[in-house]
């Protein structure tokens, strides 16, 4: 009977081995208006073996910058949100607290000055080392999205290996380790990133596999699908995340250090047709804000299902065969159209990692799961799926 229950269960996916399971937390989440408000203490522990808090900057002059002294430090009666972080630790024996420099909004240009610049770097690496010692950090996460790219120069492809090689001597003299968020789209993969020479010098290497689909594009897709839509073509059939995870491992990656993505909220559309409402429907708006994260194009899983839960007759969801994760779309509500996770597409993801033999898992962002249960199936109802795969 236990040799019949091990085999039941390897074939449903279920695992007994450990791996990396990487949490960013966006640290604005505390500003969101109501049950959306996440602090510090919000965070699970349990269920990460990584925590990377997001966001630091970077100066002109090359030193690395706290993007929010009141919210960030204790200084001027602060709220001490480093400090509130790296103390995580104690909930979890072995919890690693980073700190994640750069981001989306940071842009490239900043980042490529500093690369090429030797004194800049020797700032930058200095002021880094210093920064994560006084306030506990175990390492770094460097997130300039992208070497080469929007502002950068093509010296970047190698200046980039570069910081990372000098910033790995730095953080490994001290006990730290150094991690990357790293793009998941081919075009940037093949121009800014020497794969092979990234991969030696990072501990972790965090694929940033979603965001391939978005308002940006007048139709509506899945914006983290695991594999293509039967209808995809051309350059198209590259924004999945199994083409990006074997695309990095075919050009040098290893597996042991390839952390792959998965995202916690959605890419939102506005239907342009109350009768057109799956893949590929036209959509040249994008879709309203959530009450807590206030984005345009961007619902956070916690809204995403609070929203269906108070109107289920609002919400059409849908399971298309031919994909592994949900779309739903609500025409009451400005034709809404929303791809996002549910716990069997987390689940799916997160034993495709394991099956493929790479280090984990990394969500971006840990708050915007429905961490307080407001609908109804338990606090971090994602973030339960992934550690059940990786516990």
């Amino acid at each position: 009977m236990k040799l019949l229950l091990l085999a039941s269960l390897l074939a449903l996916g279920f695992s007994y081995t450990a791996g990396e399971v990487v949490c960013y937390y966006s640290s604005w989440a505390v500003y969101r208006p109501g049950k959306g408000k996440f602090e510090v203490e919000d965070i699970d522990a349990e269920l990460c073996t990584h925590l990377v808090y997001a966001f630091a900057g970077l100066h002109e002059n090359g030193k690395i910058m706290v993007f929010d002294p009141y919210n960030d430090l204790c200084e001027d009666y602060g709220m001490c949100g480093y400090d509130r972080f790296t103390t995580l630790k104690r909930q979890r024996p072995g919890l690693k607290t980073t700190l994640g420099v750069g981001g989306w909004n940071e842009g490239s240009t900043k980042y490529s000055n500093m690369a090429a610049d030797p004194a800049k770097r020797k700032i930058f690496i200095d002021s880094t080392i210093e920064l994560l010692k006084a306030h506990d950090f175990d390492g770094l996460d460097m997130d300039w999205e992208y070497p080469t790219q929007r502002g950068g120069s093509p010296d970047d492809y190698v200046n980039y290996v570069t910081l990372l090689t000098e910033l790995r001597e730095a953080l490994h003299a001290e006990g730290m380790i150094l991690t990357a968020a790293v793009s998941a789209g081919k075009p940037t993969i093949d121009a800014a990133y020497n794969v092979p020479a990234v991969s030696e010098q990072l501990d972790l290497i965090h694929l940033m596999t979603y965001d391939l689909h978005g308002d940006w594009e007048p139709y509506t897709h899945h914006q983290s699908c695991l594999y293509p839509h039967p209808d995809d073509t051309g350059d198209t059939l590259t924004l999945n995340v199994d083409f990006a995870v074997n695309y990095w491992l075919e050009k040098g990656a290893p597996k042991n250090k390839l952390i792959m993505g998965i995202p916690l909220y959605g890419r939102t559309w506005s239907l342009d047709s109350k009768t057109n409402t799956g893949f590929y429907a036209p959509a040249s708006q994008p879709g309203q804000g959530g009450p807590y994260t206030e984005e345009p194009g961007y619902m956070g899983y916690n809204e995403i299902c609070e929203s269906q839960e108070n109107h289920p007759d609002a919400w059409t969801i849908v399971h298309d065969p031919a994909m592994n994760e949900p779309y739903a779309y609500n025409l009451q509500k400005s034709n809404l159209w929303t791809s996002y996770e549910d716990a069997d597409s987390v689940t799916i993801k997160a034993n495709y990692a394991k099956n493929l033999g790479l280090a984990g898992c990394m969500v971006w962002s840990i708050d915007t799961d429905d961490f307080n249960s407001h609908c109804g199936k338990g606090p971090y109802p994602l973030m339960q799926r992934i550690h059940a795969v990786f516990p």
